[in-house]
């Protein structure tokens, strides 16, 4: 996760979850719990797919919407939601979603 301040500069980068080779669990309030404590007023999230491929999938839809609605109720904006797989270029979730 990529955190920002209210001017959309950088405040910090750091890992909020690890996962498996083939799941991981992210919990939107740890999410939430570490973009406050550094006092973010938004974030990017940013996330690799250990399966490889970059496509939209419900997992990955529901996933950005649901951090999208618990971070707002924060005052936290969710700017892009980023995905990395190996060997192809990332992929930003539509903005529609966020």
């Amino acid at each position: 996760m990529l955190f920002l301040d209210a001017h959309k500069r950088w405040l910090s980068h750091q890992p909020v979850v690890r996962g498996s080779l083939s799941q991981t669990r992210v919990h939107p309030r740890e999410v939430a719990k570490d973009t406050l404590a550094l006092g973010a007023h938004g974030m990017v999230l940013a996330n690799n797919q250990a399966g490889g491929s970059v496509k939209n999938t419900q997992a990955v839809a529901r996933l950005t919407r649901t951090l999208q609605e618990a971070l707002t109720w924060v005052g936290v904006v969710t700017h892009e939601h980023i995905i990395f797989a190996q060997g192809q270029h990332p992929w930003v979730v539509q903005k529609d979603l966020l």
